[in-house]
């Protein structure tokens, strides 16, 4: 049967409190033995004790950070901006004609068509700005239309309307473009902030008590 360790030593005591813990198979045939246990016995029942023990340990954790890699963003390249053109009529020949126009802006296009279409871009300009100019003052009418059709403004308004307007003409295609412009202050007037204007061969009364802003080609702009 193997060797045999007569009395209880305290590893034999020890393994013996492990069988009764936790049972061993065959621990009966050994108890009938006496003082008497063969080393492999106990050899054997300190092995299972032992992977018992290690079987229920606290689990252990990692005492470094665990880093997650995250991959690199790709560099995106940004397209260079859009120079700005050198004059106003770059500028409008870089813009798309505008199928149709809602009825304030058409208003606001009438208008620059009428009063303008003889005078350089920026005279027209200049016009369009005025009258956006006059729809954001408490002074005038709040609306392109109201401002357009306000008695006594504009010579070329019969009444409640406007001249016919040739729509196939360069003219009308430039003054609705001129239209949006204005109306986005997509580009700066050389008159910008006038609230008044008109014709250098006129000098009419209220003229006096203005400030001169500037005069393009046949207008002058006042504030």
């Amino acid at each position: 049967m193997g060797r045999k360790v007569k009395g209880a030593s305290a590893l034999s005591l020890a393994v013996m409190a492990g069988i009764a813990l936790f049972g061993f198979e065959g621990t009966s045939a050994y108890a009938e033995m006496g003082d008497y246990v063969p080393v492999e016995a106990i050899e054997s029942v300190a092995e299972s004790v032992t992977t018992q023990q290690d079987d229920q340990a606290a689990p252990s954790f990692v005492s470094q950070p665990v880093v997650q890699t995250i991959p690199e963003t790709p560099e995106v390249e940004t397209q260079a901006a859009v120079p700005m053109a050198a004059n106003l009529g770059d500028y409008l020949a870089g813009l798309p004609t505008p199928e149709g126009l809602d009825k304030q802006l058409n208003c606001l296009a009438g208008a620059i068509y009428h009063e303008s279409k003889g005078e350089p871009l920026s005279g027209q300009l200049a016009v369009a700005r005025v009258i956006v100019a006059r729809a954001e003052s408490p002074k005038f009418p709040s609306s392109y239309c109201g401002v357009v059709y306000q008695r006594h403004q504009f010579s070329f308004v019969r009444g409640k309307s406007m001249p016919a307007i040739n729509k196939s003409s360069r003219a009308w295609q430039r003054a609705k473009k001129l239209a949006l412009i204005a109306d986005e202050n997509g580009w700066e007037s050389e008159a910008e902030g006038a609230l008044y204007f008109h014709a250098n061969y006129v000098r009419p009364r209220w003229s006096r008590k203005m400030t001169r802003l500037a005069q393009i080609d046949n207008h002058i702009f006042y504030r």
